[in-house]
């Protein structure tokens, strides 16, 4: 050590000789050159926070909080709120869940290495595939994962990534912002109501591709009805076959090993989180061959056994730059998702086999009955697409869609609008209840 910088930090010891030697390499006078923070946001040395006791500080954000608007939603795009029940809130909180980072010793974190090994084994159970990791951040960072496996996976020669114009604006953002700085190109194929266009990708596709992406349900609601071509058209020319899905619709829809997927991402915060829109669980599993295995990005618990025989769970594979050397790692997802894919395995195990498949199917039942009552109504066609939907459905109003979320967020309501004319809803168990008000409120704003 030569001792502290100027500015006191014991965290960067240089001495004036040494930072001033790197600032002339370079090429800048002094430490300040090297940020540009506008002066709105810059801090002058004050909070400007009044101290008040805890009495004060709870009512002043309860006042706050009291802002919000409040609407019972219709939201989904993505972002889907199911019941969580309470054994979740209580098991997970224990203590040994909650202080718990990544499970380097296995020796002091059994339990939990056993519920992340048994989150992995119902991935692999509900997808068919192999080989599943303990968790992702989100379905788009998954996404952005399955286009880098793919260009690392020696058999893939191709360079472009195709994904279906109905991708969600947000996770194209992030998958192209995955490929940037490699050779991938992200590239979009057209759908014909909300469903693969089969003949124009069977264009599309040839040996310069090395991913096609499609997701099951759709981004609209729809259930998928050609995937078998996906995967065909994929396998024929040596590309990666990613599908996007989320846990909950894996209860009742294909199996994605039976239409061929190579890979599976999508959505895990369906189950045991509230949805949080932004904050999630991203899903990532894919076939138990040894170059998928070696090229799985994050972490894998595995079953072992300890120097008595006894069956023992520890990380068996850790391909982050933080535990390997950064040539040989295949992803920079550090933070650990454990916490809540734990929350995702209580919900899925307190719901069991049968429990998953009937909130799946009432999910189906749902859409259906919901898209039958705002059909009827005049002025709502409903809905767009001649498709099974899951969850949620579009509606085309003859009035402008924005009109008519707008009008419904002031009876207490909140919709996407997603076109001029189409508006989106998703209904769930946990809105049902308000569902007879939301179709009269309906009803009124598109007379």
């Amino acid at each position: 050590m030569s001792g502290r910088s100027a500015s006191g930090s014991p965290y960067a010891p240089h001495t004036d000789a040494e930072t001033a030697a790197m600032l002339d390499a370079i090429g800048v006078s002094d430490e300040e050159a090297l940020f540009d923070i506008p002066d709105a946001v810059r801090f002058d040395g004050s909070f400007d926070i009044p101290a008040r006791s805890e009495q004060a500080a709870r009512a002043e954000v309860a006042a706050t909080l009291g802002r919000n608007d409040d609407l019972v939603e219709f939201l989904g795009r993505g972002h889907y709120d199911h019941y969580v029940p309470s054994v979740v809130d209580h098991l997970s909180d224990r203590s040994e869940f909650i202080t718990s980072y990544t499970q380097y010793q296995p020796e002091v974190a059994q339990g939990f290495l056993q519920a992340l090994f048994e989150f992995q084994s119902m991935l692999v159970e509900l997808t068919g595939l192999g080989l599943a990791n303990c968790s992702m951040y989100d379905a788009a960072t998954a996404l952005g994962e399955a286009a880098t496996l793919a260009a690392r996976l020696r058999s893939v020669s191709g360079t472009r990534v195709l994904v279906p114009d109905l991708l969600h604006d947000g996770r194209r953002s992030v998958l192209e912002n995955y490929v940037t700085g490699t050779d991938l190109a992200v590239e979009t194929y057209p759908t014909d109501d909300a469903n693969v266009d089969s003949e124009t990708l069977r264009e599309s596709v040839d040996e310069s591709v090395a991913m096609v992406y499609a997701e099951n349900p759709t981004v609209r609601g729809t259930v998928e009805e050609n995937l078998d071509t996906v995967g065909t058209l994929a396998d024929d020319h040596d590309a990666l076959f990613t599908l996007g899905t989320d846990i909950v619709a894996l209860g009742v829809l294909e199996e994605p090993a039976s239409v061929g997927a190579d890979v599976v991402v999508g959505d895990g915060s369906a189950l045991g989180l509230p949805s949080a829109y932004g904050f999630g669980l991203g899903l990532f599993a894919c076939r138990d061959d040894r170059e998928f295995l070696r090229q799985v990005p994050g972490r894998l618990v595995g079953a072992s056994e300890d120097d008595t025989g006894r069956r023992a769970y520890t990380l068996t594979l850790q391909t982050r730059e933080q535990h390997i050397r950064r040539e040989r790692a295949t992803s920079n997802i550090c933070s650990n998702q454990a916490w809540v894919a734990l929350r995702t395995a209580m919900h899925a195990a307190y719901l069991g086999p049968d429990g998953l498949v009937e909130l799946a199917n009432d999910c189906v039942r749902r859409a259906q009955e919901t898209a039958a009552r705002l059909d009827a109504l005049s002025g709502v066609q409903a809905p767009v697409h001649d498709r099974h939907h899951f969850r949620e459905f579009v509606a085309q109003v003859d009035q402008p869609a924005e009109t008519v979320a707008s009008d419904l967020e002031s009876e207490g309501y909140a919709v996407h609008a997603v076109d001029d004319h189409e508006v989106q809803v998703c209904v769930t168990e946990t809105n049902e209840p308000a569902l007879d008000g939301f179709i009269e409120a309906f009803a009124e704003v598109t007379r």
